[in-house]
């Protein structure tokens, strides 16, 4: 995955900038901006569980990287007053470091598992149990010998997150109590947490800027903080420090997002559909030799977002670009380009 610094529009999380986002987190389903309807559900779960003095059901959030699975998280935990483990599911590769995680919680903690799709068969299956009967079974020995002891653990409440719901297994899926999917977020919501970061970062940020830099943010509350810091630093370098509209446009130029939230990967895409290959059909395998690119960032930091706009469409023979891909390089596209729109999304790949 590309870096922060090269990319600020990657929707994923980078160790170096941990500690600035944990800053911006919301604490509270109060201070949750956007995503109302998951809001509301999850505010009645967890009202309902504390009037029943029980903990809450399971919590499944799905949805693309940066929208606040793991924020929403640590509020259920604060909203139950509860302590919250934390871990995921590349982490838990032996049914034995999961049942060590699940022996070492206390009553009522919450456990949140990020990427939960990616956990192992093994540890899949004791989770099962321990979802629904809280109850780990614990084999010892080996062979025909070995026996498994049974070893009951305090009810806790799973939260897990994934991008990829599909890739859980039904009796997984089967076994939260609710399941949010969380949406790309509208413009003004981005807006009132680009307001409400500036506030805790200690800057001026104008109205017009906060627009600007929503615009800008391709729906995702982590890339619309992660702008407002970029933002932030060429106020303070060239400007007097106060985040106009005018300085937001120059800083976001700099860094190459133009208007429409696309950044120079993203353009390269485009560009080399139609420039270097009239428009498509084109694997993904070749589109990313053609612009220097791995084939998993193509498909997975620049394709979702061109393709949601409508700039690119994923049909079974390839890529092919859109007439809007065409017109925002300024390009007049061939006569008898595109594909029609409702054309299956059935390639994903040479």
């Amino acid at each position: 995955m590309p870096s922060p610094e090269t990319d600020p529009l990657d929707p994923y999380v980078h160790s170096d900038e941990q500690a600035a986002e944990s800053a911006l987190r919301p604490s509270s389903l109060a201070e949750f901006g956007g995503q109302r309807r998951v809001s509301d559900q999850l505010g009645l779960v967890l009202a309902a569980a504390r009037h029943r003095g029980a903990t809450p059901d399971h919590v499944l959030l799905s949805g693309p990287p940066g929208l606040g699975k793991t924020t929403l998280a640590m509020i259920i935990a604060a909203e139950m007053g509860a302590p919250i483990r934390i871990s995921s599911g590349p982490a838990i590769q032996h049914a034995g470091d999961l049942a060590a995680i699940l022996s070492g919680l206390s009553e009522g903690e919450v456990f949140f598992l990020d990427e939960i799709h990616r956990m192992s068969r093994p540890a899949e299956e004791m989770l099962y149990l321990a979802m629904e009967d809280f109850r780990v079974d614990v084999v010892v020995g080996k062979g025909p010998g070995a026996t498994a002891i049974p070893l009951d653990i305090p009810r806790f409440t799973l939260v897990g997150a994934t991008t990829r719901a599909g890739l859980l297994p039904g009796p997984l899926r089967d076994r939260f109590g609710f399941t949010a999917q969380l949406d790309f977020y509208a413009a003004a919501d981005l807006e009132h947490i680009l307001r409400r970061s500036a506030v805790l970062l200690g800057i001026t940020l104008d109205a017009d800027a906060a627009t600007e830099i929503a615009s800008r943010s391709r729906g995702t509350p982590r890339i619309a903080n992660r702008l407002l810091r970029r933002v932030r630093d060429y106020a303070l370098v060239k400007a007097d420090g106060r985040l106009t509209r005018g300085v937001a446009r120059a800083a976001l130029e700099l860094y190459e997002v133009d208007p429409l939230g696309l950044d120079r990967l993203d353009r390269a895409v485009l560009d080399a559909l139609c420039r270097g290959f009239g428009g498509g059909p084109v694997g993904l395998t070749t589109l990313a030799l053609a612009v220097a690119e791995e084939a998993e960032t193509i498909e997975e930091v620049a394709e979702p977002f061109l393709v949601r706009e409508g700039f690119l469409m994923r049909t079974p023979r390839g890529r092919v670009a859109t007439r809007r891909a065409w017109e925002h390089l300024g390009l007049t596209p061939p006569a008898a380009t595109g594909t029609p729109p409702d054309a299956p999304d059935l390639f994903s790949g040479e």
